[in-house]
């Protein structure tokens, strides 16, 4: 189910927040918990049993985490953890079998089909072909990235004593299965929701700052992202464009993943704020940095964070040494490129992304490059990222290359079509490019401008929401980018 259909917008949401809002207190987290399984399942009842299986099995592993400690419960909930001490093999192996089904079932789904195809390529260049492998061509459960790595949180930080396990099955499952981040984040850390599942309070102003959220994400998607999607797709739909062209087409998607997900992510936090969780900022003016590693404090922080949290420091970080920190950086952007997509172009992008990192770490902060004005390193940066989403965007790899070879203006143009001309050339594309541009550099963040909500600015919301509503009834479906994630 997409938040951004008739049928989440006047059926679902009102219902679910009628019944969540009258009902007894203590029956309000189990109706998150089937709300969620229902919301999740609309599109596959057996995509909700293959994350019921994953549920249970985090579950049963942080139980298990805890017993095998001995150490007794305190005030009626589980012990936590001391940090620092060794744990015992059972403990160790709890944790493996919590990674290991989490990455297990993410392989399998994800990338089962990936490897097949590459081993098939290799055996046709050994001349083995005809021992190639079946493909199973089994679909994509939506989301499953962003549950699974949410599930791994919990059992890391349970092992390290970050966090005190659940003893209630319902407890967790509202956790693994709450609604408003289910299918594309952010990636919420089990330390942050813990708390807000076994008590949380509801306030008017919270429920207004949702409703200010959602105007904001419904206009994100809505009246930005969806239109300029249309330009990106014709444009990277044609194979003979001039360079004018092509860069048009490539702003254009890069502001439109931009506001696809970060429309996504303030409906997720207002989602949960009508539901009384308070959930975490997922970015920060991404296009404002001026570095490829600031960007990266500032785009998809709740993965950016991940990442460093449970690779990039496990795995040494810069404790051991300039060589080996750049090693890490690779390492963690090349998982993190895999981690979007089962394709050489997403492994290309967290190359060049790692590479970027690896670089910047190397020249240090006294480089030629940051002595620039600030206003030039912000363009670079942008321009680098940009570059880099043509992989991201790109079907093929042979597609990618083409794409960068027309903004180079290496391919020969066609002759301009009048039918791509009247479809993204139009006042309405232009001036929604130009909005685009005007909000991504000069307007307050989504998370600052709900702070506080004059009657003005939440008249406005309102008349914004109304505008979106009604231009949702013009669009065909059109899902956030990151459900195919």
């Amino acid at each position: 189910m997409v938040f951004t259909t008739h049928l989440f917008v006047f059926y679902f949401l009102p219902l679910t927040l009628l019944v969540y809002y009258f009902e007894p207190k203590r029956l309000r987290t189990l109706t998150l918990v089937l709300v969620s399984y229902l919301f999740y399942a609309w599109a596959s009842p057996a995509w909700a049993l293959l994350m019921f299986f994953s549920t249970v099995v985090d579950y049963v592993c942080g139980l298990v985490l805890v017993r095998l400690s001995g150490l007794p419960d305190e005030d009626g909930q589980l012990a936590v953890l001391p940090r620092g001490e060794p744990r015992s093999p059972g403990q160790t192996i709890a944790l493996a079998v919590s990674i290991a089904s989490n990455v297990l079932l993410l392989g399998f789904f994800k990338y089962f089909d990936f490897a097949v195809a590459n081993l098939n390529q290799l055996l046709d260049w050994t001349g083995n072909g005809s021992h190639a492998l079946q493909f199973i061509h089994v679909a994509l459960p939506v989301g499953i990235s962003f549950y699974t790595f949410q599930s791994m949180s919990y059992a890391i930080d349970v092992y390290r004593g970050d966090a005190r396990a659940m003893r209630s099955l319902v407890d967790f499952c509202c956790f693994e299965t709450l609604y408003p981040h289910l299918v594309a984040g952010p990636i919420v850390r089990y330390s942050v929701l813990a708390d807000q599942i076994r008590e949380r309070s509801h306030s008017w102003e919270k429920f207004a700052r949702g409703i200010a959220f959602f105007s904001c994400g419904m206009a994100k998607k809505i009246l930005i992202a969806n239109p300029l999607g249309a330009v990106a797709d014709q444009m990277f739909g044609n194979s003979g464009l001039r360079c004018g062209d092509s860069w048009y087409g490539l702003f254009s998607y890069s502001f439109q993943i931009y506001f696809d997900f970060s429309g996504y992510s303030d409906m997720a936090v207002c989602l949960g704020l009508m539901i009384w969780f308070c959930l975490i900022k997922n970015f920060d003016s991404p296009y404002c940095a001026d570095s490829i590693t600031d960007f990266w404090r500032r785009w998809h922080i709740s993965l950016s964070t991940w990442l460093r949290d449970y690779l990039y420091v496990p795995l040494g970080g810069n404790r051991l040494g300039p060589r080996r920190t750049y090693v890490n950086l690779m390492v963690v952007m090349l998982i993190g490129g895999l981690w979007h997509g089962a394709s050489w172009n997403f492994v290309i992008w967290g190359a060049f992304h790692g590479f970027m990192l690896a670089l910047e770490r190397y020249q240090g902060k006294t480089s030629a490059y940051s002595r620039l004005p600030r206003s030039q390193r912000v363009g670079a940066t942008f321009l680098l990222a940009s570059l880099a989403w043509v992989f991201f965007r790109a079907e093929t790899l042979g597609g990618a290359l083409t794409y960068l070879a027309m903004l180079l203006g290496f391919c020969h143009p066609c002759a301009a079509s009048p039918v791509r001309a009247v479809l993204v050339y139009t006042p309405f594309h232009l001036i929604v490019f130009t909005v685009a541009a005007l909000l991504v550099w000069t307007a307050p963040q989504s998370w600052d401008f709900t702070r506080d909500l004059s009657r003005p600015k939440m008249g406005f919301l309102l008349a914004l929401l109304a505008m979106s509503v009604s231009m949702m009834w013009t669009q065909s479906s059109n899902p956030f980018l990151y459900f195919r994630f």
